[in-house]
């Protein structure tokens, strides 16, 4: 019998299920904790709507979990009254490692429950075949463990450029590394013995701003990467974009007007070849900057007062400043991050980006809030933002 608008009106609304109303009312409660702790129990039913009684039975959850912890100086409320004891989060317990997979190198890394970096250790490419790069990524972290006593892993988080299926775990391609369909959650899961998330590196960095740095309680956010792989990630509210198979932020093809680097794909002027960092230490080596492949040797003749270095990464802000701009045309975001070498570094290059953005949107311009460990947060940040998401889950069998 063929459903009428009246009968389609009629039905049930399908209604949030009791597993899911805990998983969003935990996830409440523990970002609240990460926020705001040390935290009464008061202060977070008003922060988050949700009844004392709900939020005394989730502390006590996440607090079983070993995930939060009552702070050991009770507080008096206008100093009178039995103290309140305050929550906050339990970053001594727990750990996650993060791996970022680079061109030239791999990052791997562990961190706390707030994102800090603990460990971290840089593994350069010998050669690029995913078995291998991934094999010595499970290596490295055995290692940074082994360094760590006491600490228990929860879980995985990998940050790829390139075209990166969140809900596979897989890389589907990344040009620059030769990779392409890649199942890197089951590669390394099976190395590690641990439950793995991967994700673009740009998302992942999104998340990182808005769980622990400036980006956090921004209604939308864009993050913009510009390493040798250009991408970028966009979220409104607590929601990152993906897109189908998840290839939202896809914009290394992106024509740069008066570009002059011929792309692979067969056109001049891709955003990507533009500021790839292959290109900057190409024409760094040009200028006689210096003779390194590595970005942070041009950084560093220009801080050293290089007048040719110090063009070349404020020419390099001023194209991403123009392409922020186009970005924030079209999404209108509240906040930018952008993560480039030279934006982190000089001053000049800051001030060139957000003049290329336009005087009238600058301030919502911002460097990463991680300058010195953004590969390292990159990984990290994919795992932090599923056990902020579903805390409930927390155990290295669960999450």
């Amino acid at each position: 019998m063929p459903r009428t608008a009246a009968s389609i009106l009629a039905s049930p609304v399908p209604r949030a299920t009791d597993s899911d109303r805990r998983r969003t009312s935990a996830s409440a409660v523990l970002r609240s904790v990460l926020e705001h702790g040390p935290v009464a129990r008061s202060t977070i039913a008003r922060l988050t709507g949700l009844s004392p009684a709900s939020v005394t039975e989730h502390c006590a959850r996440l607090t079983g979990l070993g995930l939060i912890r009552e702070s050991t100086a009770p507080r008096r409320s206008n100093g009178v009254g039995r103290p309140h004891v305050p929550v906050d989060l339990d970053d001594t317990g727990f750990l996650v490692g993060g791996v970022h997979v680079a061109v030239p190198y791999t990052t791997v890394a562990l961190l706390d429950l707030r994102g800090r970096v603990v460990a971290r250790r840089e593994l350069k490419h010998e050669r690029t075949d995913p078995g291998w790069v991934l094999a010595r990524a499970a290596e490295g972290l055995a290692g940074l463990l082994a360094a760590t006593p006491g600490r228990r892993p929860l879980g995985v988080g990998v940050a790829v450029g390139g075209w990166v299926d969140r809900e596979t775990g897989s890389v589907v391609e990344h040009e620059l590394l030769g990779w392409r369909e890649v199942p890197v959650r089951e590669l390394l899961g099976a190395r590690t013995g641990l439950p793995v998330h991967v994700d673009g590196h740009a998302r992942a960095l999104v998340n990182g701003e808005r769980l622990f740095g400036r980006a956090r309680g921004s209604r939308s956010v864009l993050h913009l990467f510009v390493g040798n792989v250009v991408d970028a990630a966009f979220a409104t509210h607590d929601e990152v974009h993906h897109g189908p198979r998840s290839a939202a932020g896809a914009i290394a093809h992106l024509p740069v007007p008066g570009g002059t680097e011929p792309c692979p794909c067969g056109r001049t002027g891709c955003l990507q070849v533009e500021l790839s960092e292959r290109t900057l230490c190409r024409r760094a080596r040009a200028a006689g900057v210096t003779g390194s492949a590595n970005p942070m040797r041009v950084v560093a003749a220009a801080t050293a007062g290089d007048a040719a270095a110090r063009r070349l990464l404020v020419e390099r802000a001023r194209t991403t400043g123009r392409a922020a701009g186009l970005l924030l045309d079209v999404l209108n975001p509240e906040t930018v991050v952008v993560t480039e070498v030279g934006v982190i570094h000089v001053e000049d290059c800051l001030s060139a980006l957000r003049e290329a953005v336009g005087i009238r949107r600058a301030a919502a311009v911002l460097p990463t809030s991680f300058p010195d460990s953004v590969l390292a947060v990159a990984g990290g940040s994919v795992v932090l933002d599923v056990l902020f998401r579903d805390p409930l889950s927390a155990s290295p069998e669960g999450i």
